[in-house]
């Protein structure tokens, strides 16, 4: 069975084709800029990768280009539309409403949108894209994985801000987490690597990347996570602030500054973008750090700083864990970045094999010394197969 797993952004399409139940991905790809002019699709299969200029006013257009390409005689994965049996889409809010993926209905959508407001960069592309496969592909199965399913587990220890009751039940503000997809498939896949049973077992799994999130995972449920209301709490991110005394906002407020200023403060100027001055890439600023700027440099030392504060309070949660995983684009690739933040912290069980750790970049391993009372693992994430394997399960394949 076929799965097309969609992942839409405000002006993008990003997409993978998984034969399930196997998870074997024969085509993937990415249309940028899509309302543009010089709207892109890099694109690719087993016959090879294609990138030209793609006409698509709008997301519809762009996933009718995807299909097109994915059944092309020439280039395409399948032979016919009617080998893809259906779709997978990432949505980043579900609320408390949905512990699991769902099959689309009309209530879905309607949810969906509701929650704009608590991932105001993420829902409305998210139901751009929904939608637009449902106009392009009216007779096949749609089903939506939501980020913040995985960490439905939470007890309200963990959840509830501190905050009068009326604003919990009234106005749903509530810690939700994020990137639960990748937190789920990391820490099953770290239980089987390592020979453990994840419903018998305690990991902390590091989602590093421009969005940044951790978990505690006891016996294959999310006890506690970084993430809170909006994907805007917690760990330093690409270009969002992390936490953060909400007293700075009061103050800013009161310099006049507008809700719309403040949002773009913490969404887009801040994270490593704002501490650096300069980027937002990681590697970026290693090479700038490693050629004397001091700014770059204080990014990377409070990005860790924070990871490894996490580290110690999730070690608490949990009272010890059996593993440590790195996953998303920095942690399956900075080496620098996995050192510094679990340095000084031997005494609790954690410690890395440097050798190991510098040899290990975008693969799968163990990068903790033999024997370690705590294992330490890098694990590629795989977002798209989860959603795949959610979809191939709610439409009969499992």
């Amino acid at each position: 069975m076929n799965i097309l797993v969609i992942n839409c952004g405000s002006s993008s399409a990003k997409y993978k084709l998984i034969a399930m139940p196997d998870r074997e991905v024969l085509a993937s790809g990415l249309i940028e800029r899509i309302g543009e002019d010089c709207s892109r699709g890099h694109q690719k299969t087993s016959r090879g990768i294609i990138d030209e200029k793609i006409s698509a006013k709008d997301h519809k257009e762009a996933i009718h280009s995807i299909l097109s390409f994915l059944t092309d005689k020439e280039k395409g994965a399948v032979t016919s539309f009617e080998e893809i049996e259906g779709f997978g889409h990432r949505v980043v809010h579900g609320g408390e409403n949905y512990p699991a993926s769902v099959i689309v209905n009309d209530q879905v959508l309607e949810d969906i949108d509701d929650l704009r407001a608590l991932a105001p960069l993420h829902n409305g592309p998210n139901l751009t894209g929904i939608k637009a496969a449902m106009a392009v592909a009216p007779d096949r199965p749609q089903v939506v994985c939501f980020d913040t399913s995985f960490h439905q587990t939470l007890p309200p220890k963990a959840f509830r801000y501190a905050i009068p009751e009326k604003l919990y039940t009234e106005e749903r503000i509530r810690r939700y987490g994020a990137h639960g997809t990748s937190h789920r498939y990391v820490s099953r896949r770290a239980a089987e690597i390592t020979g453990k049973d994840v419903e018998s077992s305690r990991w902390i799994t590091c989602h590093l990347g421009n969005g940044a999130s951790m978990a505690a995972i006891r016996d294959g449920r999310c006890v506690d996570t970084s993430m809170g209301l909006t994907p805007l709490e917690g760990l330093v991110m690409g270009t969002r602030c992390g936490d953060l005394d909400p007293a700075v906002l009061i103050h800013l407020g009161r310099l006049g500054w507008s809700f719309e200023r403040l949002a773009k403060l913490l969404n887009h100027e801040s994270g490593l973008l704002g501490l650096s001055g300069i980027s937002n890439d990681m590697r970026e600023l290693e090479m700038r750090a490693e050629a004397g700027s001091e700014s770059s440099q204080l990014a990377i030392d409070v990005f860790c700083y924070r990871v490894k504060k996490y580290l110690g309070s999730f070690l608490a949660v949990l009272d010890g864990c059996d593993g440590i995983v790195f996953t998303g684009g920095i942690g399956e690739h900075g080496v620098k970045v996995r050192e510094k933040a679990t340095e000084g912290l031997s005494r609790l069980g954690v410690q890395i094999d440097c050798e190991r750790n510098r040899n290990l970049r975008g693969a799968e391993g163990v990068i903790s010394p033999d024997g370690a009372e705590t294992q330490v693992l890098v694990i590629p994430t795989d977002e798209e197969g989860e959603i795949a394997w959610d979809t191939y399960c709610l439409i009969g394949g499992c």
